[in-house]
């Protein structure tokens, strides 16, 4: 192999090993946590209006699940 192609293929290795070592950080660390759950992070501020669309998904899918409280989807909870 001549000298260009070394060149070419050592960019390709370096750019491969950048790509692949971006995808090490995902995720949330622990000490992060605290500050993910507090209130100000909550997508629904409104309580009433959050237990209202809980009320509508649960009556229209007949489950229960998704924000935190327990349930299946045969309705005996």
């Amino acid at each position: 192999m001549n000298n260009s192609k070394w060149h070419v293929l050592l960019i390709l290795i370096i750019l491969l090993t950048f790509i692949i070592s971006g995808c090490t950080s995902l995720g949330v660390n622990v000490w992060e946590r605290d500050i993910l759950a507090s209130p100000h992070m909550k997508l629904e501020k409104n309580a009433i209006e959050r237990e209202m669309d809980d009320h509508i998904y649960f009556s229209k899918e007949g489950s229960s699940g998704g924000r935190g409280f327990g349930g299946g989807g045969c309705g005996c909870n």
